[in-house]
């Protein structure tokens, strides 16, 4: 007979006053890194939040809830929102979207806090180009596409470079067929055309230095064996 499986249960979300919250010691997170808490505070003051709050409950010496929620995973936003609420653009009870973990559950509040920490992927390059190129068709220029996402202007020029690449080459780096810089490169030039024509003999001459290396090392085994 075949074993059930096991079903899934997962965490309630609810909406917390932000008086209600307090950062617990167990975040992992010591060291700045990333977008500051003032660019995130104004983030949020422009879209609002995101991403929940992964918070639990704060219970007294008998077990039982105290009506307070540390948050072990979410420090960062905490802080921005706390600023919010200092500038007094934020109420003090204003609602916060939050996953309230299970007291009881054996999973750590470190553990969470890594894993939500370490579970993170950088956005690829290319869907970076794809995403500020979307915002440009809307119309924002890109000293405003920097200014919203709080990175360098160059860094919007460089990725909106890329609208002038072969959908060809795109393709092939986005399989890690080339580097970044590599795939810069062909942006000497608009003509797509040319761009592929480029990528063929290169792709010919290295197909071409590589046998011939294996040629010689041929060479040189059967030399030894002799």
């Amino acid at each position: 007979m075949a074993k059930a499986v096991q079903k899934i249960i997962l965490s309630a979300s609810r909406d917390i006053p932000f008086n209600k919250l307090v950062l617990s010691q167990s975040n992992v997170r010591r060291l700045k890194a990333g977008v500051s808490i003032e660019d995130l505070a104004e983030d949020i003051a422009r879209r609002g939040l995101l991403q929940s709050l992964n918070v639990r409950p704060v219970l007294d010496a008998e077990g039982a809830e105290t009506g307070t929620f540390e948050i072990p995973a979410g420090g960062r936003r905490y802080r921005a929102l706390e600023r919010l609420v200092k500038q007094k653009r934020l109420s003090k009870t204003a609602p916060v979207p939050c996953i309230v973990r299970d007291p009881g559950t054996e999973i750590s509040a470190e553990e969470d806090s890594l894993a939500e920490n370490l579970q993170r992927v950088t956005l690829h390059p290319l869907d970076q180009f794809r995403a500020f190129k979307a915002l440009r068709d809307q119309g924002a220029g890109e000293e405003e596409i920097a200014a919203r996402f709080f990175v360098a202007p160059a860094v919007v020029k460089q990725r909106l470079r890329l609208a002038s690449v072969s959908e060809k080459l795109l393709d092939i780096y986005a399989e890690d067929g080339m580097t970044l810089e590599q795939l810069m490169a062909f942006t000497v030039t608009a003509d797509r055309g040319r761009q592929e024509q480029v990528l063929c003999r290169y792709r010919h001459k290295t197909c071409y230095v590589e046998h011939e290396i294996m040629l010689s090392r041929g060479r040189h085994v059967l030399a030894t064996l002799g």
